[in-house]
Formats: structure tokens, sequence, C-alpha cells
């Protein structure tokens, strides 16, 4: 069972960034899937660094669009994607020192930290882009 479903609602109107977003969502949802078939330990670190590694990767490829079409909120949008940075660096480390097993918490987290910041600060850019014909 999914723990996020990807929805029209969800679209920021820039496809690249849509795919990258339903990339996401699926990812979050092995994790999930895993977590719910009791594999807490299996392959879960993988799953957890192949989610935290396409982050980046997403993240990447939004800031070069900021950087390159002087988008004026990209200051406070990067400050958001860094803090998330150190948040899942931080249970990857945990989770790889046996700190922490991860949890459907986790999870939660992660699919709330994505569904806020698709739906607030990622909506945000959705209208200056296609003004610029971005799509």
């Amino acid at each position: 069972m999914a723990i996020m479903v990807w929805s029209a609602k969800l679209s920021v109107g820039v496809e690249k960034f849509d795919n990258e977003h339903k990339k996401l969502v699926e990812l979050l949802n092995g994790l999930h899937d895993e977590m719910m078939r009791g594999n807490a330990n299996g392959n879960m670190g993988a799953l957890l660094s192949n989610l935290v590694r396409y982050t980046q990767t997403h993240f990447l490829g939004e800031e070069s669009y900021f950087s390159e079409h002087s988008y004026p909120g990209w200051l406070s949008h990067k400050a958001e994607h860094d803090a998330f940075r150190k948040k899942a660096a931080e249970l990857e480390q945990a989770h790889k020192k046996g700190k922490t097993n991860l949890s459907l918490e986790t999870a939660k987290f992660l699919k709330d930290w994505l569904t806020n910041h698709i739906l607030g600060t990622d909506m945000r850019y959705k209208d200056f882009f296609h003004a610029r014909g971005i799509k």
C-alpha cells in the first residue's frame, strides 16, 4: 500500500520536475513497502540511500534552473533543500551506524516533507517558469 499517491494537484507544471517528483514518490513508496513487509533492516539502507541520492539530483536540477533563469525565490528555496539534505544525511548515517532503524515515522516524515515542499515551496515557481515558456 502506497504511503503517497501522485495526483495532478502535485503538478508544478514543469514536466522535468513533475517527472522527478513522481520518481521521488515512487522511491518513497518502495521504502514504505519494505517497511510494511517488516524488512526494517534488510535492504532499507540501500533504499534510503537511493532516495537521498535521487533527491540530491532533483534539488541540483531545480537549483540550476533557478540560477539560469534568475528565479527570485531561489535563496529561500535552496535553504529548504539544504535543511532537508542535512536531515536526510543524519537519518542515513544513523541507520548505517545502527543507531536507528527506519520506521514508519521516518516514512511519514519523508512523505510530509515532500508533500509540503511540493505544494508549498515548489508551487511558488510554477507561474514564474510558465511566464518564461518553461513547461
